[in-house]
């Protein structure tokens, strides 16, 4: 398996995203430690072995989908009413803390789906510059109901009906999350996954 970096999107190697930064480098115009996190990560030798910040090995870490920021997120808010009460839509920005999980990092989540019946948003994480200097819906605290992504294996593929420890490819605190796997779709550019019941 070839080294993969983080998922941050930190822009420190000169490129936009971490995909942008692996087209860079498979067309030569950027190496694998122009990346600041392949040093820290013990570079390819670590790609079958990474680990949380307390050592800890994933199973898995879940990438975005081909066009897609980042993994899904599937969020509930702790006021689920006011998703319709303040009509949050597809393409607005929502800020939040995952405080049911116990995060403490404040995320900004770009809207793919609102439901106005349930309340639950299913989002990409965009990071803060999309919210400087924008219109936000700030529902302060919501629960992880899940994610969705393409698997990358580590340690062990996800298995349907398992929980099972796994990064998200954006975190940046590099927490383990478990969660229990509810679908597994094979599809051309890998296993797309569903996981549900997140805990950190």
């Amino acid at each position: 398996m070839a080294w993969q970096p983080p998922g941050k999107n930190c822009g420190l190697c000169g490129a936009k995203t971490c995909r942008a930064f692996l087209e860079m480098v498979r067309s030569g115009e950027r190496s694998y430690p122009d990346c600041p996190f392949y040093q820290e990560t013990g570079g390819e030798q670590a790609a079958q072995d990474l680990r949380d910040i307390l050592g800890n090995p994933y199973d898995f870490v879940l990438d975005p989908a081909p066009g897609e920021p980042s993994a899904r997120k599937i969020v509930l808010p702790f006021r689920p009413d006011l998703v319709e009460r303040w009509g949050i839509a597809e393409g607005e920005i929502v800020l939040g803390r995952p405080m049911g999980a116990g995060c403490p990092v404040q995320h900004v989540l770009r809207v793919i789906d609102a439901n106005p019946v349930t309340g639950v948003l299913t989002t990409h994480v965009v990071g803060p510059a999309f919210s400087r200097g924008a219109s936000c819906h700030d529902v302060q605290a919501y629960h992880m109901i899940g994610f969705e992504g393409l698997a990358r294996v580590i340690r062990r593929p996800p298995t349907f009906g398992m929980r099972q420890r796994f990064l998200p490819g954006f975190c940046m605190m590099a927490l383990t999350h478990t969660g229990v796997t509810n679908m597994v779709i094979e599809r051309p550019e890998g296993l797309l996954i569903r996981v549900e019941d997140i805990r950190i």
